[in-house]
Parts: structure tokens; sequence; C-alpha cells
């Protein structure tokens, strides 16, 4: 029976997708085998020993400490394009938001609510103030060629927009699903002289926390508009603000309020709905929940942040599972273990990913707890497991 501890509340969608004869599911169970977490803070937290997994339903993975686990060999998987057609379609409204003056417009017209008869002269009067261009025939900047770039900039185009895309390291997948009207931009400071609007799909690390920056905005159009529903700090605000002010930037919108971005007029604060509607909180469920299951029960590895994707078809009775760091020789003094324990090996696949790797070994005999407390003394090792099938 594994056991799956809640850490916010889930979509049963996704839940109902355990099952009840092999899952015991719930926020307050004590030695959980994986967490499934949305927003709650596992940096506050004592992750249990137990724990051999943690999945994330959605795509960041800031609220838990990544590498904490990876030293551990808990495995943190997050669901990339869950809710990617959510973002999207934020994203779009956010160009149009950025654009046509539409939140300034409906707060304007609020105020006229105690002028009865004279509303519609009034509005037809003070309309003009509120004039903004058209999308058809400017330029998009996507910064990202994600699930969510992806689909941004194929609608975009759509749209009539002229689509610079921007990703040096774009998946085979997302290029065959970009729009050949996407044109390739070979330089980030390529995309940035061209764009009138700029749109953000990257995920925070080191490499990216404030990619736009003073430096990058004065390579900018004068009056571009800077969308961001992917982190707050890959931007740098004072910069934004101050170009703002300058009129270097005619606009901000951001999916990551705080007290000075709700203080300027010229930034659009929308309050992080980026991955708010049902469908998104359905998909993210769903593709946690599945990618949990695949891991406790054949030890594949798909849409992980810290190890390696890893999957094989499990042929044998008998499956071993190792992460250890990624040194030489690792496989070698593994396999050489269960050669002198007269243990067949009938696959095996090894990948690493930056720091650490991950093993999926299968046998026709059974190993013992002897054999894999073997393994676990072996120095660069991490985590050891057994499953039979």
């Amino acid at each position: 029976m594994f056991r799956i501890r809640t850490a916010n509340k889930i979509s049963p969608i996704g839940l109902d997708l355990f099952p009840r004869d092999r899952y015991e599911v719930a926020s307050d169970l004590p030695n959980p085998d994986a967490i499934l977490v949305r927003s709650a803070d596992l940096h506050q937290v004592e992750i249990p020993e137990t724990v051999k997994a943690i999945a994330r339903a959605g795509a960041g993975v800031n609220n838990i400490p990544i590498e904490l686990c990876s030293e551990r060999g808990i495995v943190v998987f997050n669901t990339p394009g869950g809710n990617a057609n959510a973002v999207k379609e934020l994203a779009i409204a956010a160009l149009l938001l950025s654009s046509r003056k539409i939140v300034d417009g409906i707060t304007w017209a609020k105020t006229l609510i105690d002028k009865k008869d004279e509303v519609p002269e009034l509005v037809e009067k003070g309309k003009s103030q509120f004039e903004g261009p058209e999308l058809k025939g400017k330029t998009l900047g996507v910064i990202g060629l994600g699930a969510i770039g992806v689909m941004v900039a194929n609608d975009a185009t759509v749209l009539g927009m002229h689509v610079i895309g921007y990703d040096p390291y774009i998946s085979v997948d997302a290029a065959w699903s970009l729009s050949r009207a996407v044109q390739k931009a070979d330089t980030l400071e390529s995309l940035l002289r061209q764009a009138d609007y700029i749109t953000i799909h990257v995920p925070l690390t080191e490499d990216t926390k404030g990619l736009i920056n003073a430096e990058r905005i004065k390579i900018m159009k004068k009056g571009a508009r800077i969308i961001n529903l992917a982190r707050g700090g890959l931007v740098h605000e004072a910069d934004v603000l101050k170009a703002l002010t300058e009129s270097r930037l005619s606009c901000y919108v951001t999916d990551f309020p705080n007290a000075e971005l709700l203080s300027n007029e010229k930034v659009i604060c929308i309050p992080h709905l980026g991955a708010s509607t049902p469908e998104a909180e359905d998909n993210c469920a769903v593709m946690a929940v599945q990618q949990l299951m695949d891991y406790l029960e054949s030890g594949n590895i798909k849409n992980s942040v810290n190890f390696p994707h890893c999957r094989l078809e499990q042929r044998s009775p008998y499956r071993l599972l190792v992460s250890n760091r990624n040194v030489p020789n690792m496989v070698g003094q593994i396999t050489s273990i269960l050669a002198g324990a007269n243990i067949n090996i009938t696959d095996l696949i090894n990948h690493h990913k930056d720091k650490y790797a991950y093993n999926i070994i299968d046998t026709e005999q059974e190993i013992s707890e002897d054999i894999l407390d073997r393994i676990r003394k072996v120095d660069g090792i991490i985590r050891v497991r057994a499953i039979k099938k």
C-alpha cells in the first residue's frame, strides 16, 4: 500500500486515479511515500525520510527544496504543459490589455455611475483618452518556446502579428509544434530590437533572474510593452519602473503584483491568475498523479526537474532502482555486486542529469536485502529501491 500525502487541495479528477486498494491518500498521513503539492511551501516543513517523490501539480517548483530532495534521492516532478492553454489565453488577453487601455477605460466608466442619462454622451466625449494600437501587423517577441511559448506564438500569428521567437534550448517536440510563420531569433538582443510587444515564458533560474533589465531595455523599441506571466524575478522591477516613468516602455503586465507595482498606473497587475482555470487544475492533477504512480510502481521517471527522464518497459519480474551521483564507474560497481551474487541482468538503462544519475535494472532473480545494503554502501549511491512486478 502506497501512502500519498496531499499538501494542498488537489483536483478530485486527479486523486480519483489512485486505486484505493493500492493507495492511501490524505492530507495528514504520517510516513508518506510521496507528496502531492500545488502552492504549499515545502521549504518550511520537514520532509519525512520515507518520501520517495514529490509531484507539483503545476510548472514552477520554487516552493520545493530541490537541492535537498536531490541529495536524498527524492524525485521531484512537475507538470509542464498541464496549464499551458490557461496561461496562453491569459497572455493573449494581456497583449490586448497592454495595448488598448481597456482596464483604464473600464475604471473610468465606473466613475460615471451617478451621471445617469448623461452617461452615453460622456462616454463618447471621453473615449478618445483610451485609444490604443491594434495588435495586427505589430511584432511580438516570444522569449521561451516551451509548451506555453509555442501556443502564444502560434495564436499570435493567427491574430495577424509578426512573431519572433527565441529559445536556444527548444525541444524537438516544441519545434514540431511551432508555426512555420514564427521567425527564429538568433540572439535575445535581436528579438528585443525588433519587438513591439515582448512576452516571457522561461523558468526562473540563476541564469534567467533579472533577464529583463536596464541594459536590455535600452535595446528595445521606444514604447515597447512587456508581458510577464512566468515568474516575477525574471524582470528587474526597478529598471522596468524607471523605463515606464521615462516613457521608454509603454506598459508592463505582470501576474505577480506587489505594492510598488500596484502604485504605478502604467503597470497592469493580474493577481496570479495564469493557471486559475478548472481545466488547468484538473490537467495538472492528472499529470502529477500519473507520474507519481508510474514512478512508485515501475520506477519510471518523466517530467522530473532534478533527475533524468528514464523509462524502461519491464519484461522481468524484478527491478532494481538506483539513484547516484553522476561520477564514473557507478554502473560497473552496481553490476559487479549483482554478478557476484549470481543475479542475471535482463535489461538496464542509465541516464544522468547534471550532478545526478538514475538506473533501472531488471533482473531474473529477486535481490535480497543483503545485496541492496551492499549497493547502498557504495560511495556515491544516494537511494536504492527494489520492486517486484
